[in-house]
């Protein structure tokens, strides 16, 4: 079971602890297990979510921690969520907007204060920031969604490929689905690559594994964790929605003037917004009456108007647990589906009672 630059994913027999703190049953490949962490996993870096105690109980429970500065995040941002992370002793990394670093390149600088293990930085193509972050000695990450992109990342030099299907929630471009693209850039570029988008549960970890991943950047499931930033409201729109439940807009960057590189739309969850005006931003754009009334809504954050980013796999999340029983069940759970196969010989159950 070839995995890249990512290793054979393996799991820890009872006893064995030849890794980076690695306990029974826990689950590592090569390139998780050579970054320090005890299992493959990662929270995605979203803005307005994913702050300094999320990050924190990430990373207590063996993964990787991310901070997340999106469309509104600022320094003070920036500075008061790593705080939380650093003070509580623990790795982190950090997850900036190509566009927003060209208007404001200060941010980076703090990023690289901060400390963190890893810094990514996605939705652009022109990684000028990478020998900044190498010369502070911290690892280079960004998000590719096609094999052209993946390639020129890794001669720019980035240290890790994470490739975001058209599954994944909030921004990303929605294309090709997480799975073959993976598999597209896999066979092109010799890793490490992370899988974004779809991966919610514990089949969805062992299958991006099994396929050759490195490890999973995964959100949707961490948003409804009470570490993040979310409000309970947003929790619960998460955990009473299914996967039919999403669509993809640039409706709400529309409406609040955010610049978003118009390739890149939002996965999020209808609501009275987008079945409104999904499909005809530019309608909403050259309106000023409908465009005042639905920024004006946003902003006093009406429940119906809302924008909640989630993936296609939101239909797995269905209550509210903390982070770390989240990296508990997901690597417990790929790591049991794992060992079957491992004893099977990559031959699947049968279905005869003997």
């Amino acid at each position: 079971m070839s995995t890249g630059d990512g290793g054979r994913p393996e799991v820890a027999p009872t006893g064995d602890r030849t890794g980076p703190d690695r306990g029974s049953g826990e689950l590592w490949t090569d390139w998780s297990a050579s970054f320090g962490l005890r299992v493959p996993i990662l929270n995605a870096p979203m803005g307005g979510v994913a702050g300094g105690r999320l990050a924190t109980a990430v990373t207590r429970a063996g993964g990787l921690g991310m901070v997340g500065i999106g469309s509104a995040g600022t320094i003070e941002l920036l500075r008061r969520e790593t705080a939380v992370a650093r003070h509580a002793g623990v790795r982190f990394g950090v997850g900036l907007l190509d566009w927003a670093l060209q208007r404001d390149p200060r941010l980076l600088d703090e990023a690289i204060e901060a400390r963190p293990s890893l810094v990514s930085v996605s939705f652009g193509a022109r990684w000028r920031w990478i020998d900044q972050i190498h010369a502070a000695g911290i690892a280079a990450a960004t998000q590719v969604y096609d094999v052209e992109t993946a390639r020129r990342a890794l001669d720019a030099g980035i240290d890790v490929l994470v490739v975001r299907g058209a599954e994944g929630g909030g921004h990303g471009v929605h294309e090709v689905g997480t799975l073959v693209l993976l598999q597209e850039v896999l066979e092109a570029v010799p890793g490490p690559v992370l899988a974004a988008g779809g991966v919610t549960s514990h089949r969805g970890l062992a299958a991006v594994l099994a396929a050759g991943a490195a490890g999973a950047w995964i959100g949707t499931p961490f948003v409804a964790c009470p570490e993040s930033l979310a409000d309970d409201a947003v929790r619960a729109r998460l955990v009473g929605a299914g996967g039919q439940d999403t669509v993809c807009t640039r409706v709400f960057d529309v409406a609040l003037g955010n610049p978003w590189p118009p390739q890149f739309s939002e996965r999020v969850l209808r609501n009275d917004v987008t079945d409104r005006w999904a499909g005809r931003e530019d309608d909403l754009a050259l309106d000023p009456e409908a465009h005042a009334a639905v920024h004006a809504a946003i902003l006093r954050g009406e429940a119906a108007v809302a924008a909640v980013n989630a993936g296609q796999g939101v239909g797995l999340v269905t209550d509210v647990r903390p982070a770390a029983t989240v990296v508990a069940e997901l690597a417990s759970g790929a790591a049991r589906l794992l060992a079957g196969w491992d004893t099977r010989s990559g031959r699947p159950p049968s279905t005869n009672t003997p």
